[in-house]
C-alpha cells in the first residue's frame, strides 16, 4: 500500500474487534504511539512524529480523524471537529468516560510492543487526544504517557473544566500506577480556553509530584507574543527557534521518553 505520508512512513492497517484504521510507522527502536490533533495528520504533526522517529524511536501514527497530509486550515478543522463530536468512538461533552477509542488505542500499542520490543512503550496524545494516553495506562507497558494540550471533554462547565476524560475505575489504576513511580507529563499554554487550569490542577490533586506540567505563558503581555488562541505545543504552535519555549517543551518531552524508554 502507498503511503500519503512523506519521508519513509510505511502504511499499514491494524484491527482490532472488528475496527480497521490506517497507521503511519517510521523509524527503528522502542515504539512511541503519537495520536494527531484535530483535524488530522496536518504537516505540523507529521514532523513531530518525523522528529521523534529521527531520535530512535519507532513512532506509530494511527489515523483516527482528517485526510492524512492535508495542510491545516479553519475548514478542514471545522470538518474533522465536527466529526468528532457526532462518532460514538469520542467522549467529548460527558465526564467521567473513557472515550471508546482508547481501547483501539490500547490493542495498537501492545501490537507495536510486541513488534519492536524494548522495556515499554510511550503514548502522545494532542488536542482532542491529548487524554488518552491516561487511559491508556490501564496496561502496564505503558511507560510515559504525554497528554498535550488535553481538550476533552469540552471544557464549559465547572465540572467539565475538572475532568480527565476518563471514568472512575480507570482513574484509581492511574493512581496505583504512579504510586509506583509512572510518570504522567502535561502541555498547555496558559490562558488556553479548550485547556482550563482547573484540569491540570485536577491532574495535580490527584497524582501529587508524579504529574510534570509544562505550562507556556500565554497571558497578557506574554514575552512570546502568543494569543489566548494558542493551543498546540508541538504542533501548530511550535517554533523551531533556540530559546523559545515550545522548543524546549519538546526537548523536555523527548527527555521524558528517553529516561523511560531507553533500554539499559
Amino acid at each position: 500500500m502507498t503511503s500519503p505520508m512523506p519521508d519513509a512512513f510505511v502504511t499499514r492497517e491494524f484491527t482490532h474487534d472488528g475496527v480497521t484504521r490506517p497507521v503511519f510507522i517510521r523509524g527503528d527502536g522502542t515504539a512511541i504511539v503519537i495520536m494527531h490533533e484535530v483535524p488530522g495528520h496536518h504537516p505540523a504533526v507529521i514532523e513531530f512524529g518525523r522528529y521523534v522517529s529521527d531520535a530512535g524511536y519507532t513512532v506509530w501514527m494511527p489515523s483516527l480523524l482528517g485526510t492524512p497530509g492535508e495542510a491545516y486550515s479553519r475548514w478542514y478543522n471545522a470538518r474533522s471537529m465536527t466529526r468528532a463530536c457526532i462518532a460514538r468512538e469520542f467522549t467529548v461533552w460527558a465526564t467521567r468516560r473513557n472515550s471508546a477509542i482508547t481501547v483501539w488505542l490500547r490493542a495498537l500499542a501492545r501490537h507495536a510492543h510486541e513488534r519492536c520490543g524494548g522495556p515499554g512503550v510511550g503514548a502522545l496524545g494532542m488536542c482532542l487526544t491529548g487524554g488518552f494516553a491516561l487511559a491508556m495506562m490501564v496496561d502496564d507497558i505503558l511507560l510515559a504517557p504525554v497528554l498535550s494540550q488535553p481538550s476533552l471533554p469540552a471544557a464549559v462547565t465547572r465540572a467539565q473544566k475538572q475532568d480527565l476524560g476518563i471514568d472512575d475505575e480507570t482513574l484509581s489504576r492511574v493512581k496505583a500506577r504512579t504510586s509506583c513511580g509512572t510518570c504522567v507529563m502535561g502541555l498547555r499554554f496558559t490562558h488556553d480556553p479548550l485547556v482550563p487550569e482547573e484540569r491540570f490542577q485536577r491532574l495535580r490533586d490527584e497524582l501529587g509530584d508524579k504529574f510534570i506540567a509544562i505550562e507556556i505563558d500565554s497571558g497578557p503581555g506574554n514575552p512570546h507574543g502568543f494569543s489566548r488562541l494558542s493551543h498546540s505545543v508541538l504542533g501548530l504552535h511550535f517554533v523551531d527557534a533556540p530559546g523559545h519555549p515550545t522548543l524546549e517543551a519538546r526537548s523536555r518531552v523527548m527527555e521524558f521518553f528517553d529516561q523511560r524508554l531507553r533500554a539499559a
